[in-house]
C-alpha cells in the first residue's frame, strides 16, 4: 500500500491509499467515488504523462506522501428519487426471484446432489412446468399406481417452490417419495445414504412422469413427455453371416455419446452410437450370431437430451469407473446428419427459411425458394406447442385454430441445461446443475448455491481432468414460422 494525496481543481484529498497489487483503474474507482469524476474522464499526471488503466505501478514509480494532479469533470448530480429506494430484500419473494434473474438452489439432504442437478435441469423446461400445473386439474388416472401420482405431485410442488423462493428450498417430500418409489436411492452405507447415478435418477423421474402426464382424452396428444424428449428411431438390423434383415422402431429420451480414443467431438461420439452390434438366436443358422444395427432418427424432439458414456463397470473394484477423456460439444447442435431420408426432406423447407432469416440478418440476398415463406421479417422463435417429431412443431393454437404460421423444427438445436459430475465414480464425486434462464444468462446450481456464470465458460466443462464434466446435455429446438 502507497498513501499519495490528490488535487483536483480547489480540492485536496489526503491519504488516498494505492493498492499497488491492483491495476490502476481500481486506483480511479477509488477516485470516482470521492469526486463523482468516471475513470475515463479522469487524466491523472505522473511521471513520464497520464496514468494509465493497465499500468505497472513499479514502473509509475509513484512514492510514499506525493501529491498527484488529476483533471477531469464530474457527473452532474442525480436529483433524489421522489419515493425511497426499495431494497431487493423487502420484495415480496415472488419479485426477488424476477430481481436477481434465477430461482432457488436446493438444500443438500445428504449426498443427494445427484437429485437435485436433475430437478433443476428439467425444472428449466417451461413446458413440462405448465403439464405439471395442468396436473392438479386432471387429477390421477385410474391405471396410475399411487406411488406414481404422488411423486408426480411431488415434483410439480418442487417445482413451484424453486418458482416462488430465492432463499434455498429443502426438498424432503420429494426426497421422501422418490425413495418410496425407487428403493435404490435409499440405500445406506455406515448409517448415511449413499450417493447414487444422476442419469438413473433422471430416467426414472422421467418415465414417472410418461406415465402419470398421459392426457385422458385420446384426442389430445397422449404423452407430453414423449412429446418433449422422445426421439424415434427406425432401426436396420442386419447380419452378414446369414444376410437375414429386419426393420423396427423405437422411441428413445436421450441420444447417447460413445466415448473412445477416437471421439473428441461430440459429432462423433453420436455418430458411433448410431451403429451397434448384438448377438441373438438367428432361425436361419439354428444358432447365436452377430447382428449389426443401423440406426436413424426419424422424429424429433422439442428437448433433445444427450448422455455422454461416461461410466462403465469395473469389476476389479466392483464400481462405475469414468471416462474423464475430454469431449467437446457445441452451444448449437445440428442432428440433420443423423436423420433419415424422409425426416431430411421434412426438415429442407424450415432449414432453407432459417438460412434466408439468418442470410437477411446479415444483408446477404435470399434463396428466393421460400419467397412465400419470408415476406416479411422472419424470427427464430421457440414453438409455444407439442412437437409432431415429424419436423412440425405446432398445428394449433390452445384455442383450436389454425395460427397465421405453423412452427416447424430445423433439426438445430441450442444449448439450455447441461449436468455434470465432478470425480472418478458415478457412485462418489459431485454432481452440478448449469442451466440458462429466461433472461439468456446461465447460472451454476451447486445445491443450494447459485452462481452466475458466463456463456462462453459453459462448452469449456468438456472433460480431461478432475474439474466438473458434462454428463447430461439438454438442447432445445429451435424453429421457425412457415
Amino acid at each position: 500500500m502507497v498513501t499519495v494525496s490528490v488535487k483536483w481543481q480547489k480540492e485536496v484529498y489526503p491519504a488516498v491509499e494505492i493498492d499497488t497489487s491492483q491495476p490502476p483503474y481500481v486506483f480511479k474507482a477509488q477516485l470516482y467515488d470521492l469526486t463523482g469524476v468516471p475513470p475515463e474522464r479522469q487524466k491523472i499526471m505522473v511521471k513520464g504523462g497520464l496514468l494509465k488503466d493497465d499500468a505497472d505501478w513499479s514502473k509509475v514509480g509513484v512514492k510514499e506522501g506525493q501529491r498527484l494532479m488529476m483533471m477531469g469533470t464530474a457527473d452532474e448530480i442525480v436529483k433524489a428519487p421522489e419515493k425511497g429506494p426499495v431494497f431487493a430484500e423487502d420484495l415480496p419473494e415472488e419479485e426477488q426471484v424476477v430481481n436477481v434473474g434465477h430461482s432457488a438452489g436446493l438444500f443438500n439432504l445428504g449426498n443427494t446432489c445427484y437429485m437435485n442437478s436433475t430437478v433443476q435441469c428439467l425444472h428449466s423446461v417451461p413446458e413440462l412446468k405448465s403439464a405439471l400445473t395442468e396436473y392438479n386439474q386432471l387429477g390421477r388416472s385410474n391405471d396410475l399406481d399411487h406411488s406414481s401420482h404422488l411423486l408426480t405431485v411431488a415434483t410439480r410442488d418442487l417445482f413451484n417452490d424453486l418458482d416462488k423462493n430465492v432463499k434455498p428450498v429443502a426438498p424432503m417430500q420429494f426426497w421422501t417419495v422418490l425413495r418410496k418409489k425407487y428403493p435404490q436411492f435409499g440405500q445406506q452405507s455406515n448409517g448415511a445414504f449413499m450417493q447414487q447415478d444422476a442419469e438413473e435418477c433422471w430416467t426414472q423421474l422421467l418415465y414417472t412422469l410418461s406415465q402419470s402426464l398421459k392426457s385422458p382424452n385420446s384426442s389430445e396428444s397422449p404423452d407430453i413427455v414423449k412429446a418433449l424428449f422422445g426421439i424415434e428411431f427406425d432401426n436396420r438390423i442386419h447380419c452378414a453371416e446369414s444376410g437375414e434383415e429386419s426393420t423396427e422402431t423405437e422411441t428413445v429420451y436421450s441420444l447417447k455419446c460413445h466415448i473412445s480414443q477416437e471421439v473428441n467431438h461430440l459429432h462423433e461420439g453420436l455418430k458411433r452410437g448410431l451403429k451397434s452390434e448384438l448377438e441373438k438366436a438367428s432361425p436361419s443358422l439354428g444358432r447365436s450370431a452377430v447382428y449389426v444395427k443401423d440406426s436413424r432418427i426419424n422424429g424429433l424432439p422439442r428437448y433433445l437430451t444427450i448422455q455422454f458414456v461416461r461410466f462403465f463397470w469395473k469389476r476389479e473394484s466392483n464400481q462405475k469407473a469414468k471416462i474423464l477423456r475430454k469431449v467437446d460439444y457445441p452451444l448449437s447442435l445440428d442432428v440433420y446428419d443423423f436423420c433419415s431420408e424422409d425426416l431430411r426432406k421434412k426438415l429442407e423447407g424450415p432449414r432453407q427459411v432459417l438460412r434466408d432469416a439468418e442470410g437477411k440478418k446479415a444483408g446477404l440476398k435470399t434463396s428466393g425458394k421460400t419467397s412465400s415463406s419470408t415476406d416479411g421479417d422472419v424470427k427464430m422463435t421457440e414453438a409455444e406447442e407439442s412437437s409432431s417429431g415429424s419436423g412440425e412443431a405446432s398445428k394449433t393454437t390452445q384455442e383450436g385454430v389454425l395460427p397465421e404460421k405453423e412452427h416447424h423444427l430445423t433439426g438445430i438445436y441450442d444449448l439450455v441445461a447441461v449436468l455434470t459430475h465432478k470425480g472418478r465414480s458415478a457412485d462418489s464425486g459431485h454432481y452440478v446443475a448449469w442451466v440458462k434462464q429466461e433472461n439468456g444468462k446461465w447460472v451454476q446450481f451447486d445445491d443450494d448455491n447459485p452462481i452466475p456464470q458466463r456463456e462462453e465458460d459453459i462448452p469449456k466443462l468438456s472433460g480431461g481432468g478432475d474439474w466438473h464434466m458434462a454428463y447430461i446435455c439438454v438442447y432445445k429446438a429451435r424453429v421457425v414460422p412457415m
